[in-house]
């Protein structure tokens, strides 16, 4: 089954995910952003096949998430090391990793988010940058956009007059 491409698509959710959509690109990702950056230790770390592997990290250094830097001439050897666009993905990973530790938590959590000055656990929380508001349904809507086509404009208003009642 061939993939769906979303690069038409007018969503930057849909964009996003047409660049680090597949679970293996994320973990990949994780692991940069925990340090790892040599095709070995991801291969270790994720048990993914190295063509597999090979595949996913060629596709993450086009989209500019990825740097390949060579580390070694004889024999030559490659490591992949976070772009800008790559340390940006950080937030959404941390997203990820509080909704999973809310909603699926392991029984013994391998990884903790702490604070850098006293170590303890840090619990995630979107916040608005102008506002400082939390980023959740008490405070935020969707509205749709200069280009929202009609169906959309459509989802979006139901969505909001249902979310009125609600409250």
């Amino acid at each position: 089954m061939e993939r769906k491409s979303f690069q038409d698509m007018s969503c930057p959710v849909a964009l996003a995910l047409e660049r680090v959509g597949e679970w293996w690109s994320i973990l990949i990702l994780r692991d940069a952003t925990h340090g790892i950056t040599r095709f070995d230790e991801f291969q270790k770390s994720l048990g993914i096949s190295p063509n597999s592997l090979t595949r996913r990290l060629g596709a993450l250094v086009e989209a500019g998430l990825l740097e390949r830097r060579r580390y070694s001439e004889r024999p030559p050897r490659d490591e992949y090391v976070l772009t800008e666009v790559g340390r940006a993905f950080q937030p959404v990973l941390i997203a990820l990793y509080a909704f999973g530790s809310d909603h699926f938590p392991p029984e013994a959590p391998n990884v903790r988010l702490v604070d850098k000055e006293s170590g303890t656990d840090v619990e995630p929380l979107l916040i608005d940058r102008a506002t400082g508001r939390p980023i959740d349904e008490e405070h935020t809507t969707f509205l749709p956009g200069p280009s929202a086509d009609d169906r959309l404009r459509a989802v979006l208003e139901r969505r909001n007059e249902q979310a009125s009642r609600d409250r």
